[in-house]
C-alpha cells in the first residue's frame, strides 16, 4: 500500500488468459491483445492504493461480449464496476442494457466510435443510439464516449447536444477527448497540424470543443495513460497540463483512468505517472480528481 490519496481508476481493461472461457471475437483474433487478467488488476490495486476501478469491455478483443467484464465484476463487487459496451446502433441494444442492469450491480455503458475511415454520427446520436441514451438515462447509468481523432471536430459538437437532451445523466468523454494524434498511426503524423488538435502551444488540446462540453455540468473528462504518454511523446510536463486542464475545464469535472489492459504497462508505471500529474493541485483538489469525482459519478 502506497501513501496519499485512494485511487478510483474509471479505465482499466481485462484480458482473460483462459480463451476457452473467454475466446475473443472471430474478427479480432489477428489482433494482439496480452493477458491483463481480472487477478493481475486486483493485486496491482492493492499494491497501488487503488480501493476502486471501473472495468471498460476491451472492444478492441470481445466486441460486445461483455462476459469476462460482467463475470469478474460480481465476483469482485466491492472493488470493480462493470462498463459494458453494446452495438447503439442494433435495435435490441435499450432492452439488452435493462436486462444486464436488471442482472446485477451495472457501473455504465460506453460508446465507441465508429472505423477511421466512417465520417456519420449514427452510433452516437442516430435514432437507434438515442433509445439506447434514453435507457441510459431511465437506469441512471453514466456514459462514457471515446471519440477518435479524425472526428473529433464534428463528434464533440454532437455529444454536447446529446448531452443537453440529457442533463441527468452523468456523461464522460475518454482520454480528454483522444486528442493529440492518438491512433494506428498517430507518431507518424505527430506534429502535422492537419491532424491535431494536440496538447501543445497554443490551446494545449483544450479545444473550443472541449469548452463547449465543459459548459454542460453533467460532462466530465478523463485524464488517462493515454494522455500521459502522448504528453512525454511531445516532451510536456504532464503536471502542468493537468493544472491548466482543470483550471479551463473545472476541477470538479476531471477524473482519471488508467488504461491499463490498452495502455503499455506495468500497471504501477501508469499509476505512478497520474499521481505525479496532480503535483501542481492542492489536497482537496487531488482528492477530487483521483477519487472523489468517480466516487460521486459512480455512486448512482
Amino acid at each position: 500500500m502506497v501513501d496519499g490519496p485512494a485511487l478510483y481508476d474509471t479505465h482499466a481493461h481485462i484480458v482473460s488468459d483462459d480463451h476457452e472461457r473467454y475466446p475473443p471475437a472471430e474478427s479480432k483474433r489477428h489482433f494482439a491483445a496480452a493477458p491483463f487478467t481480472v487477478e493481475q488488476l486486483l493485486a496491482g490495486m492493492d499494491e497501488l492504493g487503488v480501493g476502486t476501478a471501473c472495468v471498460v469491455q476491451r472492444y478492441h478483443w470481445y466486441l460486445n461480449d461483455n462476459s469476462y467484464v460482467l463475470d469478474s465484476c460480481a465476483a469482485h463487487p466491492d472493488r470493480l464496476v462493470p462498463v459494458v459496451i453494446l452495438d447503439a446502433e442494433a435495435p435490441e441494444a435499450p432492452d439488452e442494457l435493462r436486462k444486464l442492469s436488471a442482472d446485477g450491480p451495472m457501473g455504465g455503458i460506453r460508446f465507441g466510435g465508429p472505423a477511421w475511415d466512417r465520417m456519420d454520427t449514427e452510433w452516437l446520436n442516430g435514432r437507434g443510439a438515442m433509445r439506447l441514451w434514453e435507457a441510459a438515462a431511465e437506469l441512471g447509468l453514466p456514459v462514457t464516449v471515446i471519440c477518435f481523432e479524425p472526428h473529433l471536430s464534428w463528434n464533440l459538437p454532437a455529444l454536447a447536444r446529446v448531452a443537453e437532451l440529457f442533463p441527468e445523466l452523468p456523461i464522460l468523454v475518454d482520454h480528454l477527448g483522444t486528442l493529440q494524434g492518438f491512433g494506428p498511426d498517430g507518431d507518424a503524423h505527430r506534429g502535422d497540424p492537419a491532424r491535431g488538435p494536440y496538447m501543445t502551444p497554443p490551446d494545449y488540446g483544450i479545444t473550443r470543443e472541449l469548452r463547449a462540453l465543459a459548459a454542460r455540468p453533467n460532462v466530465s473528462f478523463k485524464f488517462t495513460g493515454i494522455n500521459l504518454d502522448c504528453l512525454a511523446a511531445d516532451g510536456l510536463d504532464p503536471a502542468e497540463h493537468l493544472r491548466l486542464v482543470a483550471d479551463q475545464l473545472g476541477v470538479d469535472r476531471l477524473v482519471i483512468g488508467s488504461d491499463i489492459g490498452q495502455t503499455r504497462g506495468p500497471y504501477s508505471r501508469i499509476v505512478d505517472g497520474l499521481r505525479e500529474a496532480t503535483r501542481l493541485l492542492d489536497d482537496a483538489e487531488r482528492a477530487a480528481v483521483l477519487h472523489d469525482n468517480a466516487a460521486r459519478i459512480y455512486s448512482r
